[in-house]
């Protein structure tokens, strides 16, 4: 576990889930108004929405999770304390980004011509 704690993955890891989470937010979406399209009288407040929030929610518990963890597994006077407090802001960042993304997404009617 120490080991997989300070690869140098962890530099990327949280722009990699952000970019998966928007990859499979969207092909969703899509997904959705191509095959049961909620009816364009209920606005924002679609299952479809309903769904695509929690998809949000649970990316971003996860990256404020990883950021929480290798924020605390950072030993002082360590060499790879550098490593992980940079992973801890590279997920902050993914977090961030999702939140907005998302908030934004679902203050929208999800198939909108």
């Amino acid at each position: 576990m120490r080991r997989l704690r300070e690869h140098p993955l962890h530099c990327i890891l949280g722009l990699v889930i952000w970019a998966l989470w928007f990859a499979v937010l969207y092909a969703v979406q899509g997904a959705g108004c191509a095959l049961a399209p909620p009816p364009p009288e209920l606005g924002a407040a679609t299952w479809l929405n309903g769904a695509l929030g929690l998809f949000t929610a649970l990316t971003v518990l996860l990256l404020l999770g990883l950021a929480l963890f290798s924020w605390r597994s950072a030993p002082s006077g360590s060499p790879q304390r550098f490593v992980l407090r940079l992973a801890a802001g590279v997920h902050l960042v993914g977090a961030l980004a999702t939140a907005f993304i998302g908030l934004t997404l679902l203050g929208l009617p999800p198939c909108a011509a």
